[in-house]
């Protein structure tokens, strides 16, 4: 029996699951943490809700572990903040897994095969994974583990403004107007910087929509406020979702608000508008949006870019990764869920089969998994880290189970979206009707994956 860890890179709700299906089943777990505590990344975004309720947000293994320190579940119908999320289920989580298993402040800073770099093909099935880390006191150490989950998420590299996936021109010097998070309009000084003020609001997703509604009530209630809303598309299209046919309810509402402030008037949308250059004003505290076509916005205050975000895959450099050249997400999965191809939101579910990479037991779980895709919930997450911790475990029939049902966006036509992350924003609308996804899959908690 392998007794070398299973290291496991990130805090978050995917990363902290994964420990506690690892531990459950008798495996070692080190979860490094670059952040200061558990769902330090969801402590950016605390102030927004989530449109998944509290018994989607919670994984199996963890809720097992949880009970048994006399933990008090949060009502599984009702709908958390960020920051409800971290407090009531992710640091108890992290409490209960135990310091030794969970290092704060701990950045992983790169991954290789001992002793060997990306090009040498010996000893690469033999040989642990090497480790490196650096401390929050500058310190740096080297561990050697049987696996590696990671699980860091996307939201340290959210995608520019820039139509080409590039920054715009200007856009680095222009970071004074920028946001790349929803703003936290609850916050007084940062409401003052939006008051009154000309917005841009950037991305199709929704992130976006949640801006959109948190900005138009701005809007009503601040004389001066507008808000322009970029789209590169050509038109708003599916962009709100699917309304009351959404089996995540308060999605669909999210959608239907944001539809309703565009209704009332309270934004002027600007389509086929794919940014090139972010120019100084005459007035030196605005700028002005100019696109590949010449087209301009001018007199803006602040702009909130929300096209969504993409894997740092930097400091994988010695692992031989099998990413999509498109999503940069793992080859077989990218299939699945493709906004390019797919026109339904759901996504069946998967495990390790289509997370594996030619590098021996190296994985990416969670948002990372899903490269520049959109489609994701918490609990497709957990699903994988069930899944990718009973391989690791020799339980292979237990690894090719699909022990899942994941809800429907009610939405064909159009890339769906879920929690976090956002549709890109140059995403183009899919093509007409759905592509289906294996009916064993959607129907069964307990169905075998085809080709498990």
């Amino acid at each position: 029996m392998n007794t070398l860890p299973v290291v496991v890179v990130g805090a978050g709700p995917v990363g902290l699951a994964a420990a506690a299906q690892l531990r459950e089943r008798g495996l070692t777990a080190l979860v490094f943490e670059r952040g200061e505590s558990a769902g330090a990344a969801i402590a950016e975004w605390n102030h927004v809700r989530l449109f998944s309720r509290w018994g989607e947000l919670i994984d199996p293994a963890a809720r097992r572990l949880l009970d048994a320190t006399g933990w008090i579940a949060p009502d599984d119908d009702a709908y958390p903040t960020g920051q409800d999320w971290t407090r009531d289920y992710l640091v108890p989580l992290a409490n209960a897994l135990g310091d030794d298993i969970v290092q704060l402040n701990t950045e992983v800073v790169g991954v290789a095969r001992r002793g060997r770099d990306r090009v040498v093909d010996a000893g690469r099935d033999t040989e642990p994974l090497s480790v490196h880390l650096r401390r929050a006191d500058g310190t740096e150490d080297r561990i050697t583990a049987q696996a590696v989950i990671d699980a860091s998420g996307t939201w340290t590299t959210p995608n520019p403004l820039g139509g080409e996936g590039l920054p715009a021109l200007g856009e680095r010097d222009a970071v004074d107007v920028i946001e790349y998070r929803v703003p936290n309009l609850a916050d007084e000084a940062v409401r003052a910087r939006y008051a009154g003020k000309h917005i841009v609001i950037a991305g199709s997703g929704h992130s976006a929509m949640t801006a959109i509604v948190a900005l138009a009530d701005l809007e009503k209630q601040t004389p001066g406020t507008r808000i322009s809303w970029v789209l590169r598309r050509g038109d708003v299209g599916s962009t709100f979702g699917g309304g009351d046919d959404d089996q995540l309810p308060a999605r669909g509402a999210l959608g239907l608000r944001a539809k309703a402030a565009l209704d009332a008037g309270l934004l002027t949308v600007v389509p086929g508008f794919r940014t090139a250059t972010i120019e100084p004003a005459d007035d030196d505290d605005r700028v002005v949006l100019v696109s590949d076509t010449g087209a301009r916005i001018d007199d803006v205050d602040r702009v909130v870019v929300l096209t969504g975000f993409r894997p740092d895959l930097s400091w994988l450099s010695e692992i031989r990764l099998g990413l999509d050249p498109v999503l940069q997400a793992p080859t077989q999965l990218a299939p699945l869920i493709d906004p390019n191809v797919h026109s339904c939101g759901t996504v069946y579910p998967h495990g390790v089969a289509e997370l594996s990479h030619p590098e021996p037991n190296v994985f990416l779980a969670g948002m990372k998994s899903y490269g520049r895709a959109p489609t994701f919930l918490a609990m497709t997450g957990y699903e994988q880290v069930r899944s990718i911790a009973a391989t690791l475990d020799g339980d292979h029939d237990a690894a090719a189970r699909v022990e899942l049902t994941l809800p429907e966006t009610g939405v064909c036509g159009g890339a769906g979206v879920f929690d976090d992350p956002d549709t890109p924003a140059d995403a183009v609308d899919a093509p007409a009707g759905c592509c289906p996804a294996p009916d064993l899959a959607l129907i069964s908690l307990t169905t075998t994956r085809a080709g498990g």
